[in-house]
């Protein structure tokens, strides 16, 4: 899996509100905000075809995409790969957010967080 540009993000946030087979005005409705043209639209959904993350099938006149890949797959996919990319390790992460002055209770968060992922020990 490689990680996405900002706009083909944004195509999947839609499919992955919309669900499956989507039809393309749906789409187009839901990115409105953004202003894109609906051959810009056609362009990001194509190239999310060919890297696998959408599938698309035919109905009728219209086409219908599917997204092959979950949110939370993607988001945990890419949440490590900026955690690689800036910081090199969870440490160094924590280390740099410590540096910036975390609140007693986002670092009672992140504690009550390790102690679940660890299977619920105690400090």
């Amino acid at each position: 899996m490689k990680r996405l540009p900002d706009t083909e993000l944004e195509v999947m946030k839609a499919l992955w509100a919309a669900g499956t087979d989507t039809p393309r005005a749906l789409l187009e409705d839901r990115l409105a905000h953004f202003g894109w043209a609906a051959n810009t639209i056609n362009t990001y959904l194509s190239r999310l075809v060919e890297k696998g993350f959408v599938t698309v099938h035919r109905e009728g006149k219209s086409n219908l995409y599917t997204p092959l890949v979950g949110q939370e797959e993607y988001q945990a996919f890419d949440s490590r790969a900026v955690l690689d990319r800036l910081y090199g390790s969870p440490r160094n992460f924590v280390a740099a957010l410590a540096r910036e002055g975390l609140q007693r209770g986002e670092l009672e968060e992140l504690q009550t967080l390790l102690d679940q992922l660890n299977g619920g020990a105690n400090r």
